[in-house]
C-alpha cells in the first residue's frame, strides 16, 4: 500500500488558519513526525504530503497545507500554493480551534462545497475551549460531519478516522475499472507496448502496469507485444482477442495491423475515462477541426519527466496537429500541478493520460476549461482524431461514440479526414 501510485490514493486536504494544529493533527493521524510543529504561526510553508493506509479505505494521501490566512508577499505565495490543493482534494478537513469557527472557516467550507468535495469540521484544542452549540447546529443543518480533538494527546482521533471513512466518495470506495468491464472473464486483451528510447529502462510505464493489473483483477487474460510483433501475435492466436489496446504513438500501425472486427483503443483513451470525463474529452477533440494556423494550444503534462527525442507532448502531437491544420500552431506546455488560472488565450487544451494525478484534479481542470469556454481533450483522443481513426478508437465506448456523432450532427466538428 505504501507503494501505491499517488494518483490512486484518496487525497485528504488539511485546511485552516495558521497555528490551529493542522500539523499536529497530521502527525497524530500518521503516528509520525511528518510536519514540523511550533508555536510560531506559519511554520508550515509548503504543502506536506504523507501517504499511508487507512483501513478499510486503503491507500490515502494526507496533504498538510500552509495557513490560508498567511500574510505578506511570501505569505500570499504560500496561500496560492495552498489554494491549488483544493483542485486535488477528495475529502477536506477544516481545522479550527474549538471556540474560533467564523467567516474564515465558512469560506473554506463553501469552497469545498462548491466543488462537491465532502468536508469534515475538526475542532482542535478542545481541552482549552468547546465549539459553540450554534456552530454545531449550523453544521448539522448542512449535514457536515464534525469531530472534537486534542491532537497533542491523540483525543478524538478514532472519531476522525471514522468520519473520514464515512466521507470517502463512493467512486473511490468502489473504484471503477480501467479495462475490466470491457474484457469479459476468461477472454483476452492484447496490449501493444512500444519499447523505444522513451520507454523507461527495465520497466513498463504506469498506465500499462495498471491496465495489466486491472485485467488480472477481473479474471481476464493478457498478452503483451511490441508493435512490430502484432501481426505474428494474431497469427498465433486461436481465438480473436476481445480488445486490442495500444500506446497512442503506435495508433496508425496498430490500426492497420488489427482486423476491423477486433475492437481497438489506446491506454490514453482508457485513462480519459478512468481519470476524467471521456464524453467531455471526446467533444473537446472535435475542436481540432476549428483550429487555424497561429492558434495557441496548451499541452498539460501531469508528470515532470525530462523530455528526450521524439517526446509525445512536445514533438509528436504538435507535428501531427500542424500537419492536420496545414499551418504552424503555438504550443505551451505545463507540468505537474501547474495549470494556468486564465485559459482565455487557448483554443484547445490537450491533457496527458494523468496516470500520476488523482481523478479529482483532472475533473477540476475539466471544470476550469468548461467555465472558460475552452475545449479539452487528451493525448490519445487528439492523436486518433488527427490520424483519422477516431471512430474506431471509440468503438469500445458506445456512449462516447454516440456523443461524438451527436457533436458532428450539431456542427461541432467535421469527420476526421
Amino acid at each position: 500500500m505504501q507503494n501505491a501510485p499517488k494518483g490512486l490514493r484518496l487525497h485528504i486536504g488539511i485546511f485552516g488558519r495558521r497555528n490551529v494544529g493542522k500539523s499536529s493533527l497530521l502527525n497524530a493521524l500518521t503516528r509520525q513526525e511528518v510536519s514540523i510543529v511550533s508555536a510560531c504561526a506559519g511554520t508550515t510553508t509548503d504543502p506536506v504530503e504523507k501517504p499511508m493506509e487507512l483501513l478499510p479505505i486503503g491507500p490515502v494521501l494526507f496533504i498538510d497545507t500552509a495557513g490560508v490566512d498567511d500574510i505578506g508577499a511570501l505569505g500570499q505565495q504560500r496561500v496560492e500554493r495552498t489554494r491549488r490543493i483544493f483542485d486535488r482534494t477528495d475529502v477536506g478537513l477544516i481545522v479550527a480551534e474549538a471556540g474560533e469557527w467564523g467567516a474564515f472557516e465558512e469560506g473554506i467550507l463553501n469552497e469545498l462545497a462548491g466543488r462537491n468535495v465532502p468536508a469534515i469540521a475538526v475542532f482542535n484544542k478542545c481541552d482549552l475551549a468547546s465549539p459553540s452549540p450554534e456552530v454545531l447546529a449550523r453544521l448539522n443543518e448542512r449535514k457536515i460531519r464534525h469531530v472534537q480533538t486534542v491532537a497533542g494527546r491523540g483525543d478524538g482521533l478514532a472519531d476522525l478516522r471514522e468520519a473520514l471513512i464515512r466521507s470517502a466518495p463512493d467512486d473511490f470506495v468502489n473504484t471503477p475499472a480501467i479495462i475490466g468491464d470491457l474484457v469479459p472473464p476468461g477472454e483476452l486483451a492484447l496490449l501493444v507496448v512500444p519499447i523505444d528510447k522513451e520507454a523507461p529502462k527495465g520497466r513498463l510505464i504506469l498506465p500499462q502496469v495498471q491496465t495489466i493489473r486491472d485485467l488480472l483483477d477481473h479474471e481476464a487474460f493478457c498478452m503483451v507485444v511490441k508493435e512490430r510483433e502484432l501481426r505474428q501475435a494474431f497469427d498465433r492466436l486461436r481465438r480473436t482477442p476481445a480488445l486490442v489496446v495500444t500506446d497512442s504513438q503506435a495508433f496508425l500501425k496498430v490500426s492497420a495491423d488489427t482486423p476491423l472486427e477486433v475492437p481497438l483503443t489506446s491506454f490514453s483513451i482508457l485513462f480519459a475515462r478512468f481519470k476524467g470525463d471521456l464524453t467531455e474529452m471526446v467533444r473537446g477533440a472535435t475542436a481540432i477541426d476549428r483550429l487555424r494556423p497561429g492558434d495557441r494550444i496548451l499541452i498539460a503534462e501531469a508528470c515532470s519527466h525530462h523530455p528526450i527525442g521524439e517526446d509525445i507532448g512536445r514533438v509528436k502531437i504538435p507535428r501531427w496537429l500542424t500537419q492536420y491544420v496545414g499551418g504552424e500552431l503555438e504550443f505551451t506546455t505545463t507540468q505537474g500541478h501547474d495549470f494556468p488560472p486564465d485559459l482565455a488565450e487557448y483554443k484547445l487544451v490537450i491533457h496527458c493520460g494523468a496516470c500520476v494525478q488523482n481523478r479529482r484534479e483532472v475533473l477540476s481542470r475539466i471544470l476550469k476549461c468548461r467555465r472558460a469556454g475552452v475545449p479539452i481533450t487528451n493525448y490519445g483522443l487528439a492523436i486518433a482524431y488527427s490520424l483519422g481513426i477516431f471512430e474506431r478508437a471509440l468503438g469500445p465506448f458506445p456512449a462516447a461514440l454516440e456523443a461524438y456523432r451527436a457533436a458532428l450532427a450539431e456542427g461541432g466538428g467535421a469527420s476526421p479526414r
